[in-house]
Order: C-alpha cells, then structure tokens, then sequence
C-alpha cells in the first residue's frame, strides 16, 4: 500500500467531512460580522446556459424571501477543458432545463436550438446594463424569458426601452465577471456563492436557501424552500409495464457512488430491473477534469450524500489501476448475478471507507462482502473482455445524446445526473 493511498482517506475525511463545512460556515460569519460587511450572495448568469435562465427567474423570489445582497455578473461559458462535449451538452442542457422547468413550474420550452447570436448579443447587453442601474434581480427573468422563447421579444415591448450596453462594454464585464469566478474557483454559469460555497442553479438552491434559514435571514412567513429536493419513491408500487433501468455507471465517479443505493432501491420498489452498464471514467478515456472542477465535484457530492444520508467522504481515488481492477470484477459479478452486491460494495469501500481497490487485501475485502469467491476473482482479473463491454457502454451512451456520469435510460426517456432519479421514476411510473 503506497503513503498515498494511506494519507488520502484521512485527508478526504476531513476535507469533506460535515463537521468541517460547519466550522468554515462559522468562521465566515465570524468574519462577516468583524468586518460589519452585508449578507452578499454572487450570481453568475451566463446568457446562452438555459439553466441560467431558471435560475434567473427565481432571483426576485429569493430577493424577496432573505435579507440579502445579491450581486450579478455575466459570464461567458466554461472553458473547453470544463466542457469536453460541448455539442452534447448544450443540445442535452436544453431539453433537460424543459424537464426540470416542467418539474418545478417554471416556464422554459426547448426549441431545439440556442438563440441566435444577435439576440444573445442583445440580452447580454441588456443584462449587463441593468446590473450597472441596479436592475439585474428585476429584469434577469423577463429578459431570459424573451430570449428562450424567441429573439423579437427582445425587441419589442417593455424591453425595447431599456438601455443596452455596447459590445465592448459587455465584453470588458465578461472578462472581469470569468477572472471573479475563477478566483472563486468555478467555471459555470448559472451558479450562486456564498460566503464560500457554491450552489448550482435551481437544484441547489435548496441548500442555499437552508443556509440563510439557519442564519436566521428569511422574511417573516418563509417556510421550506422554493425548489425542495425531490423526494423519491417511498412506497412500493406496480407499474402498468415495467421496463429497465439502464445505469451508465463509472467507479470513479463520487456522483455514481452517492446515487448507486437509490437506484438499486427504487428498481425494488417498482420491479424494475437495473442494468449496470460501466465505462471508464473520463480521465482514463484521455479527457482532462481541471481541478476547480475535481475540487467543486466532491464537495457537492458530499453535500447531496449528506442530504440523502448516504455514506461519502473517506476516499482513496480509484483512478488507475484500481478502477480497472474493479470492472474485472465488475464483469464477474454480472455473471453470477451478483452485480448490484458488487458495485454497492466497491462504492461504499472507495468512497465511503477509504479501501485501497488496487490491493489484493482491499480489492479482496470488496469482493468477498459481495458474495466474490476470491479464487475466481484473482482469474477474472487477468480477463480483459470488460474492455470491450466498457466501450460499447460508452457508445451506447453518447447514442443516447448523454456524455457523462451517472445517467439512465427508461424506455425514451435518458437522463444524466444523481438529481435527475427523479426523472427516472417518472418514467417508470408514467402509465401511457
């Protein structure tokens, strides 16, 4: 066992532990209150990012419900090492942001395809203005509405009087907006900071807004939080048909890890079964995960674990060696029907126990719990077929319009995200 795979553990579990972001939430209020300084939550909206539009139509709301500063900037879109499909992702985002907004009873429709680059010139120009009058909160929404819903609204009615920066202006904010949120350590848009933490889009406002409760910000008669977390399925229920749980799965991924005991639970409640369907993790496919990125991933992991009561945060990275090891045994496992025992064990050991997988004596103690007779796992590991499997997973992946993990198909319906389960029962249930 290498001093890395002994330190990191350790260090994961304190970096990542709740007790410390308790601490560090103390401490910034410490010393918000030493410097006498407001309540300020960032926002960073990015014009062309339909999750943005979401979120900037809850800004009012949340102006209204918590005694706080919001402070707005335009920002462009992640850099390419923080968005490696890009078409896929866009062309995804849109048809999720429709899902979502249909969810939550918002308004946004997918038009399959971006707004045209003069009216996002225009709504950029807009929003930035409206910042420097101190507008932003007000007009974030009806700006971003007109603009998804198609580029002469923009022009035409109560916007048209509004004044609109010019080019370089915009593009002078831009700048500054991208280099504040990259000091801050993001890459996103449609992201809210505070005091330390980030919190994407309408998904994690909830936490935010649980932050400001215990600060004890809310106006007087709020209660709960505009977009609570999605509860799943609590009761078993039969479907009028069941279909398959495909779950694209890596073992490198901590999304993956947090999400692999409610997939296998809501497959239980419903008699759907659940396909594991493994790939590589994208840094062993030649993709690079920058490290605000890393950083930012683990951190909100931990806090959805938190929020699920799922086990997360004694890590020992499975990168490598250990991650192929696993899909060795992953592949036994499937045909010994015993996939889901296997992947809930290595999940909980590398993410949750710190269980070094690229040790016999860790790879081992995985496999074993999981009902793995360790003779047939040391000749499975020398099979190399899992690749191929690997690979056509992957394929059928990105067939689906999907590019990353965890996602789920059920029947037409394909999903990528840990906080998309819901979507996934939804179709499961769905009785046409």
């Amino acid at each position: 066992m290498s001093i890395k795979s002994l330190l990191m553990p350790v260090i994961s579990q304190r970096l990542l532990s709740r007790e410390r972001v308790l601490k560090r939430r103390a401490k910034a209020e410490r010393l918000r209150l030493a410097r006498r300084a407001p309540h300020q939550i960032h926002y960073f909206h990015q014009v062309d990012d339909p999750y943005s539009a979401l979120a900037a139509a809850a800004l009012a709301q949340l102006a209204e419900r918590y005694g706080v500063d919001i402070c707005p900037h335009v920002v462009g879109p992640p850099a390419d090492s923080a968005a490696p499909d890009r078409a896929r992702l866009i062309a995804y985002s849109r048809k999720d942001a429709q899902r979502l907004a249909d969810r939550v009873g918002l308004s946004f429709a997918d038009t399959g395809a971006q707004p045209p680059a003069s009216a996002l010139a225009r709504a950029a120009g807009l929003l930035v203005c409206a910042i420097g009058s101190g507008r932003f909160v007000e007009l974030a929404g009806p700006v971003s509405a007109s603009l998804w819903k198609g580029d002469s609204g923009l022009y035409r009615g109560a916007l048209t009087d509004l004044p609109c920066a010019d080019a370089a202006t915009v593009a002078m904010h831009i700048a500054t907006a991208d280099a504040l949120r990259q000091r801050l350590g993001h890459y996103l848009g449609g992201m809210f900071f505070y005091a330390g933490e980030w919190y994407w889009g309408i998904d994690r406002l909830h936490h935010l807004e649980q932050r400001l409760q215990d600060l004890g910000l809310q106006r007087p008669g709020v209660l709960g939080a505009m977009f609570p977390l999605i509860p799943d399925l609590q009761q078993p229920v039969q479907p009028a048909r069941i279909l398959p749980i495909d779950f694209f799965v890596s073992l490198r991924s901590p999304y993956s890890a947090i999400v692999a005991p409610r997939v296998f639970e809501l497959g239980r409640r419903t008699g759907a079964p659940v396909r594991v369907r493994y790939v590589l993790p994208m840094v062993m496919r030649g993709l690079p995960v920058p490290l605000a990125k890393r950083r930012y991933i683990s951190q909100d992991a931990a806090r959805e674990a938190f929020a699920h009561g799922t086990p997360f945060g004694r890590v020992n990275d499975p990168v490598g060696r250990p991650t192929e090891r696993g899909l060795a045994l992953l592949a036994l496992a499937e045909r010994l029907g015993r996939a889901e025992s296997y992947l809930l064990s290595f999940m909980q050991g590398v993410w949750a126990e710190g269980i070094d997988a690229g040790s016999d004596r860790g790879l081992r103690r995985i496999a074993e719990r999981a009902g793995l007779d360790w003779g047939e796992a040391l000749i499975a590991l020398k099979d190399g077929a899992w690749r191929v499997t690997a690979e056509d997973n992957r394929q059928a992946m990105f067939t689906l319009g999907l590019w990353g993990v965890p996602s789920f198909q059920v029947g037409a319906t394909a999903v990528w995200g840990q906080d998309r389960l819901w979507a996934v029962q939804d179709a499961l249930l769905q009785t046409d």
